[in-house]
């Protein structure tokens, strides 16, 4: 416990992580605020409302909450480097360990509250800056709902969306059919993105070779996942391809592993399919071994 308090109280005192979280943001908004500008007229589909309330956009590798995680995981190592709160003669390697995995049990938390945050003021700031001629379809069709707010409405007593408060209406851009699946997996993705810059950082005993080497891995392992998926004859989960913000390597996956055909994924699997989820934690783990065995040939942090 005096590990996690003194990695919160190291984490809450440092100036950087309070300005990279309002950067962060800020970024998001203003993001998911032009994207919904740009919005054509017509009804808005959960996919579109998904990619507003993510602010996904296809110029980098993660969006910016994903990498905002990575960053302060980055920086929360990277600062233990450069200000090492004990002597390398006394930091034994159970304490190294105790000291990064205490890192990665505070990151994880505050990135999920990271993702939250962002997923509120994003659905704020798009449905503000929505044009007139939009209308999101999850709102006024009930039809299209997914099946847990369908559940939650008639549990409640109400037909659909519509029946609430209009301060409520930017609860429709994440509530369409298979909305929630895909933003839970967005605050998944950035919880993980936080946990790999730390891994990342405590590879390289560097903040910005953490950062860098964070936003070279979803291309890479997009991709080998396409391949493996592809080797046990599973295709690419719609959802993800629709919903997912993954926007780096499952474009050229596509082109690559499946011909230039998308049709061919239009019924694969679940995101939810066991091929595909141990080929997207398995990473993650090895990360954590090798930085386990890295400390082992280590004197300091």
């Amino acid at each position: 416990m005096r590990v996690l308090a003194y990695e919160l109280r190291r984490l809450r005192g440092l100036r950087s992580t309070w300005l990279l979280l309002a950067a962060v943001l800020l970024c998001d908004a203003v993001v998911a605020a032009v994207l919904a500008h740009q919005t054509p007229a017509g009804s808005l589909a959960a996919p579109a409302g998904v990619r507003l309330l993510t602010a996904a956009v296809p110029l980098i590798p993660l969006p910016f909450a994903a990498l905002g995680a990575g960053a302060l995981g980055a920086l929360s190592y990277g600062h233990e480097v450069r200000y090492p709160g004990l002597a390398a003669s006394q930091v034994s390697y159970s304490r190294r360990v105790r000291l990064l995995l205490a890192k990665l049990m505070v990151i994880g938390p505050v990135a999920g509250l990271l993702a939250l945050a962002t997923l509120l003021i994003d659905a704020v700031a798009a449905h503000l800056a929505l044009p007139a001629g939009v209308v999101v379809a999850a709102w006024s069709e009930p039809a299209v709902l997914s099946v847990e707010v369908s559940q939650a409405l008639s549990s409640a007593g109400l037909t659909g969306l519509a029946d609430l408060p209009g301060a409520l209406a930017p609860v429709a851009l994440g509530a369409g059919h298979g909305s929630p699946s895909a933003l839970l997996a967005f605050v998944v993705l950035v919880v993980v993105a936080g946990w790999t810059g730390v891994l990342t950082a405590s590879l390289t005993r560097s903040a910005a070779a953490g950062v860098l080497l964070l936003c070279a891995l979803p291309p890479l392992l997009e991709s080998g996942v396409a391949l493996l998926l592809r080797q046990t004859g599973t295709a690419w989960p719609s959802r993800a391809a629709e919903l997912l913000p993954f926007q780096s390597g499952v474009e050229w996956a596509y082109g690559w592993v499946y011909g230039g055909d998308r049709r061919v994924a239009v019924t694969g699997s679940a995101l939810t399919d066991p091929v595909l989820l141990a080929a997207v934690v398995a990473p993650a783990f090895v990360l954590l071994l090798v930085c386990l065995l890295v400390q082992v040939r280590r004197r300091a942090l």
